[in-house]
């Protein structure tokens, strides 16, 4: 099967650049600042741990650029948090998150979205995203930090799930519950879109 999304061409974009959402690579800056001195780890070693160089985690940290999927996701592993953390700002007793102000992640295609349907942060142990994949489109997914835990329900189209060497084919209604912590993939098989809502669970 042929990947045609691959996660390290997958950038982070808002819907209105001037908006919110707009400073990401300012808040993710921060984040990842915030986190390694809680650890006390040094730029190196979490290097080491997350499988990035150096300079792309001091890039990071500068706020330049714009961080790509893959490397956000390598980079939450190695410092063992969600990877909603690194995108986290201050959390409020209620949160509400409005479709124009979420924080949308494409597939350099275009053919993949994923858009938050929680405020970053306020779930301490799950994140839940509203997934979209365009017709005959595949999409791979890194493995998350160990002892991540996904459950997929399909709301529209078709999703073929490819976990490891096994296969599932799932329509409407139906959902699945897997270690996220492997590669996995996602594929829309179909001339139709596929949406499906996917629910994220950490270990600690």
């Amino acid at each position: 099967m042929s990947v045609k999304s691959q996660p390290g061409k997958t950038r982070i974009q808002s819907r209105d650049a001037a908006g919110p959402a707009g400073d990401i690579a300012g808040l993710v800056a921060h984040n990842l600042r915030r986190l390694r001195a809680a650890r006390q780890m040094s730029l190196d070693r979490l290097a080491a741990a997350a499988g990035v160089s150096r300079a792309a985690l001091a890039h990071i940290e500068s706020a330049h650029g714009n961080p790509t999927l893959d490397l956000l996701c390598r980079i939450a592993t190695g410092l063992q948090v969600p990877f909603v953390e690194l995108l986290a700002g201050p959390r409020d007793p209620v949160g509400v998150l409005r479709r124009s102000e979420s924080q949308v992640l494409y597939s350099a295609d275009r053919k993949v979205e994923s858009r938050p349907l929680t405020l970053a942060g306020s779930l301490v142990r799950g994140e839940i995203y509203e997934l979209r994949l365009a017709p005959h489109t595949a999409h791979l997914s890194q493995a998350h930090a160990s002892g991540t835990r996904e459950v997929v329900v399909v709301v529209a189209g078709l999703l073929r799930l490819h976990v490891g060497v096994a296969v599932y084919e799932l329509t409407v209604g139906d959902s699945v519950c897997f270690d996220a912590d492997k590669t996995h993939v996602y594929e829309n098989p179909a001339a139709e879109m596929t949406l499906c809502h996917d629910v994220m669970m950490y270990e600690r």
